[in-house]
C-alpha cells in the first residue's frame, strides 16, 4: 500500500515539475524575448543550483527523514511558484526558478529512496523499473500537453497548474506519513527500512556505478541543451508552442518505451556493451536533432535519443540503489550528477554562442564535442577497472 502511494506521489511530482521546468524557456522567450543564448544561460544556472541542492537534499533526507524532506520540498515549491505567477521581471523569475529548484531537490532523492528502501536485491530491479516507468510516463504527458496548456490557459499556467498539483501532493504526503508511522508502530516495518547485502562482486558493481555516474551527467548535458534551444528550434521549423510540445516530446515517449523494455528484460544489468552503445547513439541523435532540417529528421532522431538517454539514466539509478545502502544519499548523488550535466551542457552552448556569434551552430558543435569527451572517459574507466580483480 505504501509503495503504491509513493509511486502516485512520484507521478504527480513528475507531471508538475515538467510543466514548469520544460516550459520555463518558452515562458521566458514569449515574455522577455529570450533567445537561444539567454535560455542556455538560464538552463546553466538551473543546473548549477540543482547540482548542489540535490546532493544536500539527499543528505538531508537521510538524516532528518524522508517525509520531512518531502513536506519541506512541496512547501518551498508552492511558495516559489505562487510568487512566480505575480512576478514581472527577469531577475524575479530567476529567483523564483532558484527557489523552485531547491524545493524540487528535497523530493527526487527522497522518492527514489522510498521506493527502494526495504527491497531485497531480487526485488529491487522491479521497483526501480516501476519507478522509471511512472516518472517517465507522467513527465512525457506533461511535456506533450504543456504547450497546449500555454496556448489555452495562458503563459502563467506554468505556475498555477504545478501549484495546484503540489497542494495535492502535500496533503497526500501527510496521509502517507500517518499510515507509515502506524504501520511501523504495529511492527510491520519502519519508514526507513533495511536491505540485504548486495550479492554481486563488489568491484564490478562499483565499476558500473562509476561509469553510470559519469555517463548520466553527459546525458543531461544533451537533454537540458535541447530543452533550452527548443523554442528557437520551434521557430526555425515554424511550430507553435502547442505543436512544439507535441513534436518535441517524442523523445520522452521513446524514453518511456525503453524504460518499460529494460524493466521487463534485465539482461542489460552489468553489461558494458549496452551502456557504451547507448552513449554513442545519444551523441549522433543529439547532433541530428539540433541540426534537423525538417520534422521527419526531428522525429526519427528523437526516437534514438530517447532510447539512448533512457538506458543511461536507468543504469545510473539502478546501480545507485543496487550498490548503496544509504539510499537517500546515493539518490542525492544520482540527482546531483543530473544537475552537473544540466549546468555543463547549456553553459558551454551559451559560451560558444557568445564568443562565436557568427556561427549559429557553434553551440551544437561545442556540446557534441563535450559528449565525445565523455565517451573517452567512459572507455577509460572500463579499461582501467576490467583489469582489477573482482
Amino acid at each position: 500500500m505504501l509503495k503504491t502511494g509513493y509511486f502516485i506521489l512520484e507521478g504527480l511530482n513528475s507531471f508538475s515539475t515538467v510543466c514548469y521546468a520544460y516550459y520555463l524557456f518558452f515562458f521566458m522567450e514569449k515574455t522577455f524575448g529570450f533567445g537561444n543564448k539567454a535560455n542556455l544561460t538560464l538552463a546553466a544556472v538551473y543546473g548549477l543550483i540543482y547540482t548542489f541542492a540535490a546532493w544536500w537534499g539527499g543528505r538531508f533526507a537521510q538524516r532528518f527523514g524522508y517525509f520531512t524532506s518531502l513536506k519541506l520540498g512541496f512547501i518551498i515549491m508552492i511558495a516559489a511558484l505562487a510568487t512566480g505567477a505575480r512576478v514581472d521581471s527577469v531577475s524575479g523569475q530567476v529567483l523564483v526558478m532558484a527557489a523552485t529548484v531547491i524545493g524540487m531537490c528535497f523530493t527526487w532523492p527522497t522518492l527514489e529512496a522510498l521506493v527502494s528502501e526495504g527491497e531485497t536485491p531480487a526485488r529491487l530491479p522491479r521497483m526501480v523499473g516501476i519507478y522509471n516507468v511512472v516518472w517517465a510516463g507522467t513527465g512525457a504527458v506533461g511535456y506533450f500537453i504543456g504547450g497546449a496548456l500555454l496556448d489555452h490557459l495562458g503563459l502563467r499556467s506554468i505556475f498555477y497548474v504545478p501549484v495546484a498539483i503540489q497542494f495535492i501532493q502535500l496533503a497526500f504526503t501527510l496521509w502517507l506519513e500517518n499510515h507509515a508511522r502506524a504501520r511501523a508502530g504495529q511492527g510491520s516495518g519502519s519508514v526507513e527500512g533495511t536491505t540485504e547485502l548486495n550479492p554481486r562482486p563488489i568491484a564490478k558493481a562499483k565499476s558500473f556505478l562509476r561509469m553510470a555516474w559519469l555517463a548520466n551527467p553527459f546525458a543531461y548535458i544533451a537533454i537540458n541543451t535541447l530543452l533550452a534551444v527548443m523554442p528557437g528550434l520551434a521557430l526555425r521549423l515554424g511550430l507553435t508552442p502547442m505543436l512544439a510540445g507535441f513534436f518535441g516530446s517524442i523523445w520522452c515517449f521513446a524514453r518511456l518505451g525503453i524504460f518499460f523494455t529494460l524493466w521487463l528484460c534485465p539482461s542489460w544489468h552489468y553489461r558494458f556493451r549496452w551502456l557504451v552503445a547507448s552513449y554513442i547513439a545519444m551523441i549522433g541523435a543529439f547532433a541530428a536533432i539540433l541540426l534537423a532540417p525538417n520534422l521527419a529528421v526531428l522525429v526519427v532522431a528523437q526516437i534514438f535519443f530517447g532510447a539512448a538517454v533512457g538506458l543511461i539514466y536507468y543504469s545510473s539509478l539502478f546501480y545507485s540503489m543496487d550498490v548503496g545502502e544509504t539510499k537517500g544519499e546515493h539518490g542525492g548523488v544520482h540527482e546531483a550528477a543530473i544537475g552537473l550535466g544540466n549546468f555543463a551542457g547549456p553553459g558551454i552552448g551559451a559560451a560558444s554562442l557568445h564568443f562565436l556569434p557568427g556561427f549559429p551552430n557553434s553551440g551544437a558543435l561545442a556540446v557534441t564535442g563535450l559528449l565525445v569527451l565523455g565517451l573517452g572517459g567512459l572507455l577509460t574507466i572500463w579499461r582501467k577497472d576490467r583489469t582489477k580483480p573482482e
